[in-house]
């Protein structure tokens, strides 16, 4: 190379390089733009870190009789209310729930042989939950939508789905901490909470990048990992309704790495797209700020 760079400039350059464009890391650094481009293309920095993804990556999927979903009977009706419209209704929902086709096919069936306007059993199962509980507030709004069966249909479907993917993929230990979690809770060892739950950022930061071997190098790593913690959250969820949230250390990491499609610069439009995609479909568009951030990155 026809100019000598020391370590300490490889490393602002790559460093610089995850913010900025070549010509202005070019400007920044005075060091030629061939020699810049040379050194990130060199560096391998730039591209996609596959160590990363193998441990941010859910099993695969084992097909076996176990992992089959087991059709389950009918539950039992029962006189709930002593409404009758309203019984049926509640029992038909049940049954829904089971998110077995058949069953899902039989029950709503049955529920076009029910003559009472569905408004007319919400009011009246609504009525029947404020006179049971008068000092609850909430108590009425299990009544809420009760006539919505297609919608309760297709949730419970999909509910099923994850929790037949869960069981292929971790079989009983689907609540265990995955080798992603104990990497998290390894590298963050030691740090208190400040306040009742949340790590310093600065921190965290730090602790993540001194291990560079599985940090995310690219965009599309970003949206790898992300991905794996929605997903890894969602099939426990279905398992265990209101599982709760991730361990301290993996919150921590996920918004860590949300926060780095703020700082990586995109390789080309079809990452930054992705990138547009994925806030929209995780609703982390929502945060207003973030979001800003991350849109100042990708056109910037």
């Amino acid at each position: 190379m026809k100019q000598g760079v020391s370590e300490d400039q490889r490393a602002r350059i790559l460093d610089l390089r995850r913010r900025h464009s070549f010509l202005e890391v070019s400007q920044i650094t005075g060091i030629p733009l061939g020699t810049v481009k040379t050194i990130v293309s060199r560096s391998g920095a730039f591209r996609d870190n596959e160590a990363h993804r193998a441990l941010f990556c859910l099993p695969p999927m084992q097909v076996s009789s176990g992992t089959s979903p087991a059709v389950q009977e009918l539950p039992p009706q029962q006189g709930v209310t002593g409404d009758r419209d309203v019984d049926a209704l509640l029992w038909l929902r049940e049954v829904i729930g089971t998110g077995h086709p058949g069953h899902i096919e039989a029950a709503m069936e049955a529920a076009k042989r029910i003559k009472t306007p569905f408004k007319q059993i919400e009011e009246r199962y609504r009525q029947w939950l404020q006179a049971k509980h008068p000092n609850n507030m909430f108590a009425a709004l299990s009544s809420f939508d009760l006539g919505n069966l297609e919608s309760l249909a297709k949730s419970s479907v999909e509910k099923l789905a994850k929790q037949t993917e869960a069981r292929s993929r971790f079989g009983d230990r689907i609540f265990s901490l995955t080798d992603a979690e104990v990497f998290c809770e390894t590298a963050l060892d030691g740090l208190e909470p400040v306040g009742d739950w949340d790590l310093d950022k600065a921190e965290v930061a730090g602790r993540f990048k001194a291990r560079p071997d599985l940090m995310p190098n690219t965009l599309s790593d970003c949206i790898h990992e992300l991905e794996y913690w929605g997903a890894l959250y969602w099939l426990r969820e279905a398992c265990e309704r209101h599982c709760g949230d991730p361990i301290r250390e993996a919150s921590a990491r996920d918004w860590f790495v949300f926060d780095l499609l703020a700082q990586i610069r995109p390789r080309h439009k079809d990452e930054a797209k992705a990138v547009i995609r994925y806030m929209a479909r995780s609703g982390r568009a929502d945060h207003r700020k973030d979001c800003d951030r991350i849109i100042d990155n990708l056109i910037g």
